[in-house]
């Protein structure tokens, strides 16, 4: 499985004005055979787009980074994959490469349709996901890897519905996520894809990209749920300036000493935040901040001002 992170290189100062975005940063891309879709095994996902999508209440946008895992949903399930693994070549193969090879199988795409597929965010079972489309379902499985790392990462975009009834996956009741794109990667893959600012050796830039990037996944609850979450997920993966910025700063001797987001004073028909990191220096204690502002109205978040000083009012 390929799972090598690609983030388009741009200036880093280079982002949207007005209301249309410009060429960003991209987390990995999907093959072209890997759209991810509704699961059309599942007993209770054809119920699920209906409630989440097409009902009268303000759809929950979701943009959330964390895990995903497969379960099985019942005792039957779990025998039907065990017969179909012994029908695999799988001498020499751990648990988890035996997993992998036997649902990567063509033959076998009704299995991966009957399993239970859960997010997990900082080890906590956040969400279950279900695909909107029946006719895809490589994703999932090309996020089952076949030797995993505490580094893996995957990021989920969807919408989210209601909690997911006790029979769907064994009792687990977390919310549905009926979900456009989930990439698949490692950390160290993305710190390595960020475009590095052009004085900045790739010794020196690592240890910045790691340290933003994580104090981003580390704030509490962030869930990828709300418009706040949704735009640091966002700007984490899409928006390579917080990075060459925080490696300037680290390079004065400032310190990142904090990270807000609040709503915007231009929100009006959109949902716009302001996303402002602070820096201060570790001599004096003077502080400089700077900010982004981003639209988190509909399911995609998008750079609406780019990376410019922020003065408290």
């Amino acid at each position: 499985m390929n799972t090598q992170t690609e983030i388009l290189e741009q200036p880093a100062d280079q982002a949207a004005t007005g209301n249309n975005p410009a060429p960003s940063p991209r987390i990995p891309q999907p093959r072209a055979h890997s759209v991810i879709a509704q699961q059309a095994g599942c007993p209770t996902c054809g119920s699920v787009v209906p409630e989440a999508v097409g009902g009268s209440a303000p759809a929950a946008f979701v943009y959330a980074i964390g895990r995903v895992e497969a379960r099985f949903p019942n005792l039957s399930a779990e025998k039907e994959f065990a017969q179909a693994t012994g029908r695999a070549d799988t001498a020499g193969q751990t648990d988890q490469q035996t997993f992998n090879t036997v649902l990567s199988r063509r033959e076998n795409r009704y299995l991966a349709r009957q399993l239970c597929w859960v997010l997990t965010v900082q080890g906590q079972e956040t969400y279950l996901l279900a695909p909107r489309d029946p006719g895809d379902v490589d994703l999932l499985i090309e996020a089952i890897r076949p030797a995993p790392s505490p580094n893996d990462l995957d990021v989920v975009i969807g919408v989210r519905g209601p909690i997911a009834p006790p029979e769907m996956c064994n009792g687990l009741l977390v919310p549905i996520v009926v979900f456009d794109q989930i990439y698949s990667f490692d950390r160290d893959g993305l710190i390595k894809a960020i475009p590095r600012p052009g004085k900045t050796s790739a010794k020196d830039f690592e240890p910045v990209a790691r340290e933003v990037f994580d104090r981003i996944m580390q704030l509490t609850d962030n869930a990828g749920a709300t418009s706040e979450h949704r735009a640091l997920n966002y700007l984490a993966m899409r928006y390579p300036a917080i990075y060459a910025k925080a490696a300037e700063q680290f390079s004065r001797d400032f310190a990142l000493s904090g990270l807000e987001v609040r709503p915007s004073a231009l929100s009006g028909t959109r949902n716009l935040v302001d996303c402002i990191f602070s820096y201060t220096n570790r001599n004096t204690d003077y502080t400089e901040k700077y900010f982004l502002r981003c639209d988190t109205t509909e399911e995609f978040p998008f750079l609406v001002m780019k990376l410019s000083p922020y003065y408290d009012r």
